[in-house]
């Protein structure tokens, strides 16, 4: 079995990312360091896009990035994760111009002009260098990470001042969500980027993604006796190969014929329903109205106080239901996610489901404190009977924000 894979000490992560970028691009300092989080969803998948209700919590499990301004308008971009060191224009950059990785870099930089948050004679290249102990490719938002630290340092690099408060992340978020879907040509919704830079310490965050609205919802699993452990399946896990683009696609379609803006506006489930002429349009319109509900009764579940007795089988049974629609409603599960919710389950968690986009990726299970490794090896334990590659473990407590590290 894995190792529960750790998150890195601030101290650590800015050191790794200073050594990288002096390696790749010799001696001349840095002019700072950022991190940006990875997320969990507890509940409320695939309603971003929807215009619904979500409920994140920011991974302890961070992107770190080292900046160094340049005096032309030229990006050098390297990464531990990756090979080379990469060099673009920042005038050249727009939608369909970058392939690979450093789309998610140079795509915040554009977005940041095209939204109108620089002024154009503030604007300069710049060196970076990235490392990140997100999991690639698990669904845990390392895209959103890298976009979201890369955000906060050019904030700072170019004294923009969004940073300082929860209103100018809201639009430093909504930068990244435009560069991941116009420039790196994945399309997403708005939860992973607020996550990232919009989350609190011990608290989930309920975003309303119909205005962008938050709340902090306390969360003390601690206190509650409680650990949340995210199961990395390894399984094969991307968002721009259609599949992802096909749900929205859907769901976009259907409020079109039932004449509303996003499918969050529909009150009436059956009413709905009875007017959609084509099953699988049914079932992607009852998942996600089904979803928006069951994450205002998770946090209602919250509200009410700590995830004891009641109020955690209440939770744990949310939780499933949820996973049920997303496999058979919105069909995103994968086998190895199925295997991973129910091994976990029949393991003890009180409530286990996929998180992400699906297709592959990650889940999550709610466990009593203390017992994330004998469940980790109960699950590792059924991966390798089915022939499924090992999967990787973490732990997630509810975590801070995107941050300036040194």
């Amino acid at each position: 079995m894995s190792a529960l894979r750790p998150a890195w000490s601030d101290a650590d992560a800015a050191g790794r990312v200073r050594d990288l970028l002096a390696s790749a691009y010799g001696p001349g300092g840095v002019d700072g360091v950022w991190a940006a989080p990875g997320r969990v969803n507890l509940i409320g998948e695939h309603t971003d896009y929807n215009g619904g209700l979500c409920l994140p919590v920011a991974l302890p499990h961070r992107t770190a990035v080292a900046l160094r301004r340049r005096t032309d308008r030229t990006v050098r971009l390297v990464s531990a994760q990756e090979s080379g060191v990469r060099e673009i224009g920042l005038d050249g950059v727009g939608p369909g111009t970058v392939d690979g990785w450093p789309a998610y870099v140079v795509g915040v930089a554009w977005a940041l002009v095209a939204e109108g948050l620089v002024p154009p004679d503030r604007v300069t290249g710049f060196d970076v260098a990235v490392d990140s102990c997100v999991p690639y490719g698990a669904g845990l938002s390392s895209s959103a990470a890298l976009e979201c630290a890369v955000a906060i340092a050019l904030d700072e690099l170019w004294g923009l001042g969004l940073a300082a408060d929860d209103t100018g992340r809201a639009r430093l978020a909504a930068a990244c969500v435009r560069a991941e879907n116009e420039v790196a040509g994945a399309p997403t919704g708005g939860m992973d980027q607020a996550a990232s830079l919009r989350a609190r310490e011990g608290h989930a965050l309920l975003l309303d993604c119909r205005d962008g609205a938050t709340r902090h919802v306390p969360f003390d699993l601690g206190g509650a006796g409680l650990e949340l452990l995210v199961v990395d399946t390894r399984a094969p896990h991307a968002l721009v190969d259609g599949q992802y683009a096909a749900r929205r696609d859907t769901c976009e379609a259907a409020a079109g014929r039932l004449g509303v803006d996003t499918l969050r506006e529909v009150t009436d489930l059956p009413g709905a329903l009875g007017q959609l002429d084509d099953p699988v349009s049914r079932r992607r319109v009852r998942h996600v109205v089904t979803e928006i509900a069951r994450v205002e009764q998770f946090v209602r579940v919250l509200d009410d106080g700590p995830l004891t007795g009641s109020r955690l089988e209440e939770a744990g049974a949310l939780m499933a239901e949820s996973h049920r629609s997303l496999r058979e409603d919105y069909e995103v599960s994968s086998p190895e996610l199925d295997l991973a919710v129910a091994t976990a389950t029949s393991a003890g968690a009180h409530g286990a489901r996929m998180t992400g986009g699906g297709f592959g990726g990650s889940a999550i299970a709610l466990l009593p404190a203390g017992q994330a490794g004998r469940v980790a090896r109960e699950v590792s334990a059924a991966f390798a009977a089915a022939g499924f590659a090992e999967p990787a473990f973490l732990l997630a407590p509810p975590s801070a924000p995107a941050t300036h590290l040194a």
